[in-house]
């Protein structure tokens, strides 16, 4: 087996995929479904509802704000209770939509069959139509960047594509809700790639896997060959060595097919790849052949001291309260809450906040596992620059933040960070390098977005 990985940095947290084996389960509806407006990159949705309209399950509640964005998509049947503002993953109160939840009736137009539907069956499928049906469902990546996904499908006349790579890496130490994903729903996963692929005129895939997930190598390869057999379509299932953060496209380009992207704003097109996740591939097929916009994900639930952790199928919208108490509840001392795993998810301030698009996991920490150690002086040991997968220096980009000294930190690329974390994990210090460098590549970013604006 020809196992592969990315050249360029990259570490290996300890694993702990405690909900590997727990198949997904149906999470019950709750009382109230909030629908923050801003779910996906770019410009927040604008609501097209208001107080005391009647939805159904599928029901657009929200236009696309812009041409990177994306309309949401009522997950409940029942009242609009209000617009208002709720706190969301980023701890803030931000504009949304709350519904009163009576019953579960869904729109006519969705299809809920269990038919696995072909793309050879479907010749009113066009590329056009796939990338039409897709924006028109308000499918986003999946994997948390949240970006529309039929932009990504109409490359700049500068960028050609070649190819479309799944995302099935799943590199986060604790998630297993895109494994559990593949080895529920393969099938459909295999007909979304294959969408994807006409969606974006190209006709070679592939599925890379980190080799922690040996089952679903050999479920996908074995299914692969067997639905593109004799088919114009050629896809690969590509095994990799676990090394945290394959899962960042750029990571995952270069690990695929060799070809490493160039600094922002290049992005992977530029080097001939699209690069969607495996729930993005789900949420395709969904979405174009059941005419099921995008109101649900599967999220994992899962900690060392929570009682009982898990997979779920859940309705955007439902606090995540309501899933921890599903797993028996917050264990008792200090807690850290995340939206997503620990390397790269937002500590929450509330457990009142709701599944969104992007949210792959909810994670408690403990107290043990969450508590930073005392900052020490750098040593220079260059731990950090080895790490790094983009083939920076955190340590010089975290000085410069701190010491505001913007125009420098720009000149040393810091706009190239992925924020992934791994040069805080290894500093023997505990410097808070992330923190500082996050702070820096959002001040430089501002400076860049008006210097723009001004030309």
């Amino acid at each position: 087996m020809n196992i592969r990985t990315f050249r360029i940095g990259g570490i290996h947290p300890e694993e702990n995929k405690l909900t590997h084996e727990a198949v997904t389960q149906q999470a019950p509806l709750p009382k109230q479904a909030i629908f923050p407006l801003s779910q996906h990159i770019g410009a927040p949705a604008v609501p097209i509802v208001q107080k005391g309209d009647k939805v159904k399950v599928g029901t657009k509640i929200a236009d696309a704000g812009g041409f990177v964005s994306a309309p949401i998509f009522s997950s409940v049947s029942g009242t609009v209770a209000r617009i208002d503002t709720a706190i969301d993953a980023t701890g803030y109160r931000k504009p949304c939509i709350i519904i009163d939840v009576e019953g579960d009736e869904w729109e006519e137009s969705i299809d809920r069959s269990d038919k696995l539907e072909l793309v050879k069956d479907h010749p009113e499928v066009t590329p056009e139509e796939i990338v039409s049906r897709i924006k028109d469902a308000g499918v986003v990546g999946m994997g948390g960047a949240c970006f529309p996904t039929f932009i990504k499908l109409t490359p700049p006349p500068t960028a050609k594509a070649e190819c479309v790579i799944i995302n099935a890496v799943e590199c986060e130490p604790y998630i297993t809700a895109d494994y559990r994903l593949m080895m529920e729903h393969a099938d459909e996963i295999l007909v979304g790639l294959e969408l994807l692929m006409k969606g974006a005129k190209v006709t070679k895939g592939y599925i890379g896997i980190e080799t922690n997930k040996p089952r679903a190598i050999e479920l996908l390869t074995q299914k692969c060959a067997k639905a593109f057999n004799a088919s114009e379509y050629n896809v690969e299932v590509v095994p990799l060595a676990q090394r945290y953060p394959q899962g960042g496209e750029k990571q995952l380009v270069d690990a695929v097919i060799r070809r490493q992207v160039p600094a922002p704003p290049a992005i992977p097109v530029n080097v001939g790849a699209i690069v969607q996740n495996v729930g993005t591939a789900f949420a395709v097929y969904q979405a174009v052949m059941k005419h099921k916009p995008l109101f649900e994900r599967y999220t994992t639930v899962t900690g060392k001291r929570l009682q009982n952790p898990g997979n779920y199928l859940v309705r955007m919208g439902t606090p995540m309260q309501m899933l921890i108490d599903l797993c028996g509840g917050m264990p008792e001392g200090d807690n850290k809450l995340l939206a997503g795993g620990p390397m790269m998810g937002k500590a929450l301030t509330s457990t009142e906040v709701p599944i969104c698009k992007g949210t792959n996991s909810v994670t408690i920490l403990s107290d043990d596992d969450a508590r930073r150690k005392e900052p020490q002086p750098c040593i220079r040991c260059a731990k950090c620059v080895g790490a790094c997968p983009m083939g920076l220096e955190p340590y010089l980009l975290a000085k410069l933040s701190a010491f505001k000294n913007w125009e420098k930190a720009e000149q040393e690329d810091i706009v190239s960070c992925i924020e992934c974390g791994s040069c805080q994990f290894t500093c023997p210090a505990h410097r808070p390098l992330l923190d500082n460098i996050r702070q820096g590549k959002q001040t430089v970013m501002g400076i860049i977005r008006a210097r723009s604006a001004k030309k």
